[in-house]
């Protein structure tokens, strides 16, 4: 019973979430690195906040630094007669220029960067670089920086910054007719207004990235780190406990209290919340250090509590599914008893409804589920930080890969579509005996991708629903079976044996024991084949669903009796093998 979980070891398992972190925070780290390659990506990337949202009349953009809303920018909305650069647009280019106030960017390319301090710094012995931001006077102490309003309200106002390195300020934006409308103020008033805000913003941002703070910060962090992993660690090791303690329950059924049934069900049950309750406290806690790690890089505080508040968020969602499942569930469930008890319908009828009611009601309930975890995968993934930023190139390349997956796994489809086919067409249900290609069996299940047939011989047999074109279905609505009786050829009257089987017949139809697996009386059809051997005669049963074997062979019993009883010999075994050509 608990076989599959010995090898999930604790050490394996905290050595496998332990790469999964590693990777995760990789990923995070390159992604938002300084580098000329994850500068590039943040320009192609875009958070949500920047995107642009309509009013009516104006189009809004956020602007961010270290990536938390520091303000928002407006612009005329397209067809309201404006005109200027869109909120988007104008939203990253003032923060590509907030930026350079606290990021340390790269002008080249990082050959030519470090062909430049070798030459630089080995022949020239020159103390300013033309490819580090540094030579542009950006940089200095937090205090160092001001931010000032230029212009006058009748003309362009501006927002600048002034720092101790630069002769020029260095421009940061414009304060528009549509941001003061927006914000219901003067565009001077405004200005200023903004300025408070972003000198004090500016001044945190290049205060966190000195090179103390930077390491002040991933020490705390590292030892915040240690302590969740060791929180993992313990979970684990309780998490793998109380799998030994189920391995003992299950298999020494005396530990529990005076080995009662009742007491050991509800010991096991208890261990096994136990163990789901372990294994996500530690999915939690692989979730934390991840959202811990980023904080560890400035600017990723937003997705650093978007991660956090994931587990909260799935837990929600996961519940709200289920709820939603278990009500879909339960209409279906009534809707199906409803259909399959309706007096409408011929008693034969709502005999084969009740049948097919266990069918349809696990083949929806199937259903019901898949769509409730493609629902739950989509709501949970795309409220991943930056999954809803994908672009609509990323859109149709995923739709691609979809496609080339439906091609690649059209088999797998192809039974989908035929299993459901099978189900609504009625062409067989549970219980029903069946015959596929040759092999016969009971139905106990039909899946939405096959078949499982239980063979006379117990065998289980497991067909793909695409897999066959031809289905005999020996149990549908009714049954019928043709007996064969086999009469030697030196038999004294032909007649005489016919009226003595005629009778041996009506008198089984008659017998209580019997009738009532019949839907007709038995039809007695003569001599339906002549071989060497002898005369076959044949005579047709018609019973219920799945009664037609039984019936059979106590009418087969009766009949070698009373022919027996009577002198009349059967015929060679070669006489029940069909003729060829015949």
């Amino acid at each position: 019973m608990l076989n599959w979980l010995q090898c999930l070891r604790p050490a394996r398992l905290f050595k496998g979430l332990l790469g999964l972190l590693i990777v995760l925070a990789l990923g995070f780290g390159w992604g938002h690195g300084d580098g000329a390659w994850a500068q590039q990506a943040n320009v192609n990337q875009e958070p949500e906040s920047s995107l642009a949202r309509s009013t009516g009349s104006l189009n809004l953009a956020t602007v961010r630094i270290l990536g938390v809303p520091v303000l928002t920018v407006a612009s005329p909305e397209v067809g309201q007669g404006g005109a200027g650069v869109p909120a988007k647009e104008r939203a990253k280019v003032i923060e590509g220029n907030l930026a350079w106030l606290y990021e340390t960017k790269q002008l080249c390319s990082s050959g030519e960067a470090l062909a430049e301090t070798f030459l630089d710094l080995g022949f020239l012995h020159r103390h300013e670089l033309t490819c580090s931001s540094d030579s542009l006077g950006l940089a200095g102490p937090p205090q160092a920086l001001t931010v000032q309003v230029r212009g006058e309200s009748g003309g362009p106002i501006e927002l600048v910054a002034v720092l101790k390195g630069r002769q020029e300020p260095w421009p940061l934006l414009t304060v528009t007719a549509e941001d003061a409308r927006w914000n219901g103020t003067t565009r001077l008033q405004l200005a200023r207004r903004w300025q408070a805000q972003l000198q004090s913003r500016l001044r945190f941002a290049r205060s966190i990235l000195q090179p103390k703070q930077l390491l002040s910060r991933f020490h705390f962090v590292l030892i915040l780190e240690l302590v969740l992993a060791g929180l993992l660690l313990i979970d684990l090791v309780l998490w793998r406990r109380v799998l030994r303690i189920m391995r003992r329950l299950d298999q020494q059924p005396s530990l529990v209290l005076i080995n009662r049934p009742r007491w050991r069900q509800l010991a096991l049950q208890t261990a096994q919340n136990a163990c789901r309750g372990l294994l996500i406290v530690a999915a939690g806690l692989v979730v934390l250090m991840v959202g811990v790690g980023d904080f560890a890089v400035p600017g990723q505080l937003p997705v650093a509590l978007d991660l956090l508040m994931q587990p909260g968020g799935l837990i929600l969602k996961v519940l709200l599914l289920w709820v939603a499942t278990s009500l879909v569930r339960a209409v279906l469930a009534a809707l199906l008893h409803q259909w399959a008890v309706n007096i409408d319908v011929p008693a034969d009828r709502r005999a084969r409804r009740s049948q097919r009611h266990v069918s349809l009601q696990r083949v929806l309930g199937r259903l019901v589920d898949l769509g409730a975890i493609l629902l739950g995968m989509t709501w949970i993934l795309g409220d991943v930080p930056g999954i809803r930023q994908l672009s609509a190139g990323a859109v149709v390349a995923g739709g691609a890969v979809l496609g080339a997956l439906a091609i690649v796994f059209q088999g797998l489809l192809r039974d989908f579509i035929a299993g459901l086919v099978v189900i609504f067409d009625d062409r067989y249900a549970i219980g029903d005996t069946v015959e596929i290609h040759g092999m016969a069996g009971t139905v106990t299940d039909v899946g939405l991708l096959s078949t499982e047939l239980r063979c006379v011989d117990q065998r289980v047999l497991v067909m793909q629903n695409s897999g066959f074109d031809q289905v005999v279905n020996h149990t549908k609505l009714r049954s019928g079976i043709d007996v064969r009786i086999p009469l030697s050829p030196t038999i004294p009257s032909l007649e005489t044996a016919l009226d003595l089987i005629a009778m041996t017949v009506q008198a089984f139809a008659q017998d209580s024991e019997w009738s009532s697996c019949l839907l007709a009386a038995p039809v007695l059809r003569g001599v339906d084949e002549i071989t060497p051997q002898g005369l076959v005669v044949s005579v047709l049963l018609t019973t219920k669903a799945g009664e037609q074997w039984a019936v059979k062979r106590a009418l087969l019993h009766r009949l070698l009796t009373t022919l027996e009883q009577a002198g009349i010999s059967l015929a060679h075994y070669e006489s029940l093998l069909p003729v060829s050509g015949a």
